[in-house]
């Protein structure tokens, strides 16, 4: 009718995820801000790591005495002189300079990761940030576990067969020199490989996160996958006898398997996710 006047017709049913986007605005920061922002994150980050490695020069003395424990009783139960020695001048020092090093990058580590977070959680929602959150703490904590694993159980069964006189490779009439720095590159070698081997979990979730894999393709080739870590044991482990790589194998097994149940649980929630959206139509 021409002198009718038509109401405007408001939707009572609003899009909820347009909403909670209102509720959770993302970043807005141009791109020549996000390179500012980084480059003070860098620089923050490398001012922890020069003070932690300060710190970790002074404390090295210190740490040495701790990392020398397994080698020392290794020679003592072979019947050793349990003594360490280095064969360059500047050995010693060489030594501290790097363990210190080292130990700047452990203690700067949560600063790093703060800064890291800090040039991350603006551009995330809510509930990526609790995800991510659970991530750097499940990523340090295995990483952690790991090298506790090797320092307390590989390593010392590892030294205990290079020097044990039952050895294949010990001859009665050499007595063993080690050497400060060749010991603390094996044992370099062990802990981080060993802390690197823990993280199976956290890049099995992240897999099954983005659908790359399910639990049923993991189950189904997990022969494949024990033959794969067979061969990565052969190659981290520092001694050729089969013992010793078995002690390598069981914990990343049990690992693959651990991953296994968190494919399980990150697959279910991503399709109640997806069928969530179809049920409410």
């Amino acid at each position: 009718m021409p002198g009718t006047r038509r109401e405007p017709v408001t939707d009572s049913a609003p899009n909820s995820q347009d909403s909670s986007r209102k509720e959770e605005p993302g970043g807005t920061m141009t791109f020549f801000e996000h390179l500012t922002e980084l480059r003070k994150r860098i620089i923050h980050s490398l001012y922890a790591i020069g003070i932690g490695a300060f710190i970790g020069v002074y404390l090295s003395k210190y740490v040495v005495a701790w990392i020398d424990k397994p080698m020392l009783k290794a020679l003592s139960d072979a019947g050793q002189a349990p003594k360490l020695i280095y064969t360059h001048p500047a050995g010693g020092l060489n030594l501290v300079i790097t363990l210190g090093v080292y130990l700047g990058i452990v203690l700067a580590s949560p600063v790093v990761l703060y800064q890291i977070w800090l040039f991350v959680a603006p551009a995330l929602y809510k509930h990526e940030r609790g995800a991510i959150t659970g991530f750097m703490f499940s990523t340090v904590f295995l990483f952690l576990a790991g090298i506790a694993f090797g320092y307390f159980i590989t390593l010392p069964y590892v030294l205990h067969f290079l020097v044990s006189p039952g050895s294949l490779f010990m001859i009665h009439d050499l007595q063993p020199m080690i050497s400060i720095n060749e010991y603390f590159d094996v044992t370099l070698l062990v802990l981080l490989g060993m802390g690197l081997m823990f993280e199976l979990p956290v890049l099995i979730f992240f897999l099954s996160l983005f659908g790359i894999v399910t639990p049923q393709f993991l189950w189904k080739n997990a022969r494949y996958a024990i033959a794969i870590i067979s061969v990565v044991a052969a190659i981290v482990t520092p001694t050729p006898d089969a013992t010793t790589m078995l002690v390598f194998m069981a914990p990343m097994i049990g690992l693959y398997f651990l991953g296994m149940g968190v494919s399980f649980i990150v697959t279910r929630r991503r399709e109640r996710r997806i069928a969530a959206p179809a049920e409410a139509r």
